[in-house]
C-alpha cells in the first residue's frame, strides 16, 4: 500500500512539475485611451481593432513563457488615465500637453509612480484643435465678448491650459469669466440649451459640434501660437522591467498612422464606425493636410510647449516642481524607428503634413498649392481635390446641379493656414463670377479685417455660393 502511494505522489509531483514548466507568466497590459479625442486614434482604436499590437508583441528569449493580456481601457479625458497610471493599472497612456504635464510631475512627486513621455501621436504647431465654441444664434463672436459670462470647460483639459494661456497672454485676471468644469458631454449638452455662454473643448469638440449644427467657433487655439499635441506616456517601471513591449506598442502606432495615411477616407469611416464620431469631422483632422499631424517624433518645439504650459500653471500655483527633460525619453521611439530602417533624427526635424493631391475636374488644373485648395465629400461618393476655393464653390454648384448631395467641403483658413468646413467659415469676397476671389476664414473678424484691407464685403457660405449662381 506504502509503495503504491509514493508511486502515485510521485507520478503526481511529475505532472504537476510538467504543468508548471508549460504553465505561462501572464503580464497584464494596461492601455489608458480616449476613443472619441480624434487625434489619438493611432494610439489607441486603430490599433485595437487592426490588431495591430499583437504584430510585434515580443514571443521569444524571456518573453518565450510570457502570456500578454491587453487591457484597453477608454476615457474621455486625460486625467482619469493619470488615476489609473498612478495606481499601476494603466501602464500605457495617451492624452493632451497640459494633461501630460500633470501626469508626468505627479509621476515624479510619486516615487515609485514615475512616467516618461515616449512618444506624440499628433501635433499642431501653433495650438489648433483646442477652441471655444458657442450657441449657433449666439451674439458673441470673438474672446473678449465673453467677459463677465459663463465659460465651461473640462478643468485639467489641453482646452482648460489654452484658456488660462490667453487669459495670461490678455492679462486677463482669473474672474474676466465666470468658468466651470463640465465635461465635453454636459458641456455640449448645456450649450446647445442655452444654459450657459460658451464652452471651451479640445479635440474633436471645437468643430464636432458647429459640425452637428448647434454651435459656432469664436476661438481657435492656433491664435495662441503654442504648439499643442497628444503623447504617449508609460510607466517608468514597466518600461524598465519590458523595454521589448514599450517598442512593440510604438512600432503599431507607427502602423497605424501608414493605415490613415494610405488611405485617408476609409481611415475615417472605419474610426466613425469605432468612435461614433462623424467621419467628416475625423477626416478634418486626420486627412491630408488636416488640422492634426501624424507623427510620432519627439520634436524640440513640442517640449518647448511643455516649458511654456508649466509656466502657466506655475504662476497659478497649480503644479508640482517638474523636470521636463528627465521626464522625456526618446530610447524606445528611436529603437522602434531603427527596426523600421527609418531616420528618427530627420523625421524629427521636418514639420511636413501629407498634402491633398490630385488633379481639380472643375478648373482642370492640378492642385499646386495645398493650402490654397479644397476637398468636396460627395455622399456616397469619393472626396474631390479643388485647386482654389472659386474652383471649390464652382464645384459645389456643379455638383448640386448634377443632382448629387454634399457631405461636406473643406477649404483652408487664410490666416491661421486651418482646414475648416467651407459652410461654416467667413469669406472675404472681392468681384464677381469666374473672376471672383474667394478668400476663407473660421473667424468672423478676420473676414471682416481682410475685407476691409481689399475693400471687399464678407459673405457667408450661402451668399458666397448665390454670387457663384449669379
Amino acid at each position: 500500500m506504502t509503495h503504491w502511494f509514493i508511486r502515485i505522489a510521485a507520478v503526481s509531483a511529475t505532472v504537476l512539475c510538467a504543468a508548471l514548466a508549460h504553465a505561462k507568466d501572464v503580464v497584464t497590459i494596461g492601455i489608458g485611451t480616449q476613443n472619441t479625442t480624434t487625434n489619438t486614434v493611432t494610439g489607441g482604436v486603430v490599433i485595437k481593432e487592426l490588431g495591430l499590437l499583437d504584430k510585434y508583441l515580443p514571443k521569444t528569449g524571456k518573453y518565450a513563457n510570457v502570456e500578454f493580456k491587453v487591457d484597453w481601457q477608454n476615457f474621455t479625458s486625460g486625467p482619469p488615465v493619470t488615476n489609473g497610471m498612478m495606481a499601476n493599472k494603466i501602464q500605457i497612456g495617451m492624452m493632451g500637453d497640459y494633461p501630460l504635464l500633470i501626469n508626468g510631475a505627479n509621476g515624479q512627486q510619486s516615487r515609485g509612480n514615475e512616467t516618461q513621455l515616449v512618444a506624440v501621436i499628433a501635433y499642431n504647431a501653433f495650438g489648433a484643435g483646442n477652441g471655444v465654441v458657442v450657441n449657433k444664434d449666439s451674439p458673441y463672436y470673438q474672446l473678449s465678448d465673453l467677459k463677465g459670462k459663463n465659460v465651461s470647460v473640462p478643468f485639467g483639459s489641453a482646452a482648460h491650459g489654452m484658456l488660462l494661456q490667453a487669459m495670461q497672454a490678455r492679462g486677463w485676471s482669473d474672474d474676466y469669466w465666470n468658468l466651470v468644469s463640465q465635461s465635453p458631454e454636459i458641456g455640449s449638452s448645456n450649450l446647445q440649451e442655452k444654459k450657459i455662454d460658451a464652452h471651451a473643448d479640445f479635440v474633436p469638440f471645437g468643430e464636432l459640434l458647429p459640425y452637428r449644427g448647434f454651435a459656432r467657433k469664436i476661438f481657435d487655439g492656433a491664435e495662441t501660437r503654442v504648439p499643442t499635441f497628444h503623447g504617449i506616456v508609460v510607466r517608468k517601471d514597466f518600461a524598465d522591467k519590458y523595454p521589448e513591449v514599450v517598442v512593440a506598442y510604438l512600432r503599431a502606432l507607427m502602423d497605424a498612422d501608414d493605415w490613415v495615411r494610405k488611405n485617408p477616407k476609409l481611415a475615417a469611416e472605419k474610426i466613425a464606425q469605432w468612435t461614433k464620431i462623424e467621419k467628416e469631422v475625423v477626416y478634418i483632422f486626420l486627412g491630408p493636410d488636416g488640422i492634426h499631424t501624424l507623427d510620432p517624433t519627439i520634436k524640440p518645439l513640442l517640449v518647448n510647449s511643455i516649458r511654456t504650459s508649466y509656466g502657466v500653471l506655475q504662476k497659478l500655483g497649480r503644479v508640482k516642481d517638474f523636470n521636463v527633460d528627465g521626464w522625456v525619453n526618446e530610447t524606445y521611439l528611436r529603437t522602434a524607428f531603427k527596426q523600421r530602417g527609418l531616420d528618427y533624427d530627420a523625421q524629427k526635424r521636418t514639420l511636413a503634413n501629407y498634402d491633398i493631391q490630385g488633379k481639380d475636374p472643375v478648373c482642370a488644373k492640378p492642385v499646386t498649392s495645398p493650402k490654397n485648395a479644397g476637398e468636396i465629400w460627395i455622399e456616397g461618393g469619393d472626396i474631390v481635390p479643388l485647386s482654389s476655393p472659386v474652383c471649390t464653390f464652382m464645384g459645389i454648384r456643379k455638383y448640386q446641379e448634377a443632382g448629387k448631395k454634399i457631405a461636406v467641403a473643406y477649404l483652408f483658413d487664410r490666416g491661421l493656414g486651418i482646414k475648416v468646413f467651407a459652410d461654416r467659415a467667413f469669406y472675404a469676397v472681392n468681384g464677381s463670377g469666374t473672376g471672383m476671389e474667394v478668400v476663407p476664414f473660421l473667424l468672423k473678424k478676420d473676414a471682416e479685417a481682410s475685407a476691409a484691407k481689399a475693400g471687399g464685403t464678407v459673405a457667408t457660405y450661402e451668399q458666397v455660393l448665390a454670387k457663384m449662381e449669379n
